[in-house]
């Protein structure tokens, strides 16, 4: 289908009068490409298969037909979406409720992992309309007999690839087989890999196509840059660009709403005229932000996509990727908050060694090399802290004679100190500027002389060994593969023979605050530790950052997690499915299944006769996810009462 449709308001696509009420009560107007070409084709009950990326408009193109077509008389869930994380889910279903606002009686509900079942049970009992909801959750509800689907009319697959990347397209598939027959589907997808394609292919029919071309073009008058994020700490980079880098006003980047509301903070504590705005806060709170951003009484705004989306203001002349957006559009959507009405502007992206791939990837969509950046040095924002300390005298000297000399009297008792103490005027000054610098220090310290790169990269590569899975052969210092006519020769028709896995070798014990746990995913399931990852981080509400060394042996796997984890999330974590097999998740210390624990491992803190790992504590879960309490100190030796 094409994409270039002519100039249509919302009023001309035929949405119900109580779904077109709320899409004026929020303001929309015109739709955007992928709505203008979704929308008539779902009202008229046609499958589609969208590829488009994330910020498109896709949520609402599917959402506003889909209300359309409700049956609110019937109390059984005609609209399934299914969601690669519960932040989508959550998102999803919050714009459903929004279009929904002027259907009586309309219940949506987001289903996930990490939360408990009791409230998930209680409004399927009473009744939803639609249901949002992750893969394995789902299964889960389906499995249970708590989610009844036999009156489903529609089936929406958001962000398809996001699913496959995260192991969980068998889940879907399970979850399509158990649909009814005659429904609608609609599947979307930012890429269409070969297995994205089949499951098209198999389950849509007929479908009407969709695709919307990213705009990946970027402002050939905006510079861009990025830093290898390596031995400092972003946050302590962040401030060292902030201190030497001139800029009139900069918006900062951070993926999550939690991370803008800590980053602000603490730009604050730096004495930084910083603000989050994020989809929490508030309309009016949004527009006095950015009021006050113009008007020059801030200089920093920290901000998610979502909430900078159609931000214009001209003094922003940086524009700050702390973290790495997931697409590209993302990418130029954000930079395109610089740069406007053809001024110069800035564009800088923290780059993480795990995230060189997307780099690169933003390289190509844009055709635009993005060259690398070196921090300033202590020297530089030593000399830019002085310029600024000095600054700030010459302001108030100037000051002072425009409003008549108000300081005469600071004068008369500079003077007086000088007369009754015998003190030089100078080093009366000099105390009153430190007095005024107070406890922060005016200078940073000089930097440690760098040791040799090539030493410094054999260290490093040491230290990651530690606490890393091993890279794969090409990313080996030193691993790249002989060259072929090196090789001996194998004849006609000779199969090579299959090479033996390599022992994962001794494991280490887990760090304070984690425990080791088994599960029974491994190599011959052709899984990887993205998959293990992406499983448990969602289904637990679990951020991937606390989630330990994996190590992947033949037949199952090894993994650190967060100590107290509650026993209801575990059993929960047991059936959670990954490559299509079960991960039936135990401790180490009780795996009683016969398989091989690592040799030489014994569990942190472990005592015989049933003693319990030294440091652990339940508790620390809440519905909407586990938050692992802080790191406790290594506890040496078995517990007390062993």
């Amino acid at each position: 289908m094409s994409t270039e449709v002519p100039s249509l308001r919302f009023a001309d696509l035929g949405l119900s009068e109580q779904v077109m009420a709320a899409v004026q009560e929020v303001g929309y107007e015109t739709p955007s490409p992928i709505q203008a070409a979704t929308i008539p084709a779902l009202l008229a009950g046609r499958d589609v298969l969208g590829q488009a990326q994330t910020g498109t408009g896709k949520t609402a193109a599917f959402a506003l037909p889909l209300l359309s077509r409700l049956d609110l008389s019937k109390h059984t869930p005609q609209v399934l979406v299914l969601a690669p994380t519960r932040e989508l889910a959550i998102q999803v279903a919050e714009a459903f409720q929004r279009y929904a606002h002027k259907l009586p009686g309309f219940h949506v509900l987001p289903i996930y992992g990490g939360q408990s079942y009791y409230p998930q049970l209680q409004a399927l009992k009473r009744g939803v309309h639609v249901v949002v909801g992750t893969p394995g959750r789902v299964i889960d509800h389906l499995e249970r007999g708590t989610l009844d689907l036999s009156d489903l009319k529609a089936l929406v697959l958001d962000e398809a690839d996001e699913m496959l990347r995260m192991g969980f397209i068998d889940d879907v598939e399970t979850v399509l087989k158990k649909v009814p027959e005659q429904r609608q589907v609609a599947l979307f997808s930012a890429t269409m890999p070969s297995q994205i394609r089949r499951i098209a292919q198999t389950y849509l029919r007929d479908p009407a196509e969709v695709t919307i071309a990213a705009k990946t073009t970027t402002a050939t008058n905006i510079r861009q840059r990025f830093w290898f994020v390596s031995g400092l700490h972003k946050l302590d980079a962040l401030t060292r660009i902030l201190e030497a880098e001139p800029y009139d006003a900069m918006i900062i980047f951070a993926r999550t709403k939690s991370a803008t509301d800590e980053l602000a903070e603490k730009l604050q504590a730096r004495g930084l005229a910083a603000a989050a705005i994020n989809g929490d806060v508030q309309q009016a709170q949004r527009e006095k932000t950015i009021q006050q951003l113009k008007d020059g009484k801030l200089d920093i705004l920290v901000a998610t996509d979502v909430a900078a989306r159609g931000l214009d203001v001209e003094r922003i002349s940086h524009v700050l990727n702390y973290d790495i957006p997931y697409d590209t559009e993302s990418y130029v959507h954000r930079i395109g908050r610089t740069g406007r009405a053809g001024r110069s502007g800035e564009a800088i992206l923290f780059v993480s060694p795990r995230e060189k791939s997307m780099l690169r990837a933003i390289e190509r969509a844009t055709r635009q090399p993005i060259a690398e950046m070196q921090l300033p040095t202590v020297e530089s924002v030593n000399d830019a802290r002085v310029t600024k300390f000095l600054a700030r005298i010459t302001d108030t000297l100037a000051l002072d004679e425009n409003s008549g000399g108000e300081m005469g009297l600071y004068r008369e008792l500079v003077e007086r100190y000088e007369r009754e103490h015998n003190v030089p005027a100078i080093e009366i000054a000099a105390a009153l500027a430190k007095l005024l610098q107070g406890d922060t220090p005016l200078l940073l310290a000089p930097e440690r002389k760098r040791e040799p790169q090539e030493f410094q990269q054999r260290r490093e590569y040491a230290e990651r060994a530690q606490r890393e899975p091993r890279p794969e052969r090409g990313d080996r210092p030193g691993g790249e593969r002989p060259d072929r006519s090196e090789r001996a020769p194998r004849g006609e028709g000779e199969e090579r023979a299959p090479r033996p896995k390599k022992d994962v070798g001794p494991r280490q014990p887990p760090e304070a605050g984690m425990e080791t746990y088994r599960i029974e995913v491994g190599h011959m399931h052709s899984v990887k530790p993205g998959n293990i990852v992406g499983a448990i981080a969602n289904e637990a509400g679990l951020d991937s950052k606390y989630i330990g060394r994996i190590d992947i042996h033949d037949d199952h796997s090894i993994l650190d997690l967060p100590e107290g984890m509650p026993k209801p999330l575990l059993m929960h974590l047991k059936k959670v499915r990954v490559a299509g097999q079960a991960l039936r998740l135990q401790k180490l210390d009780e795996y009683d299944g016969g398989g091989s624990k690592p040799q030489g491992f014994k569990p942190r803190g472990f005592a015989p006769g049933g003693g319990k790992p030294g440091g652990f504590k339940p508790g620390g879960f809440k519905p909407g996810g586990f938050k692992p309490g802080p790191k406790k100190p290594h506890r040496k030796g078995p517990p007390s009462g062993a």
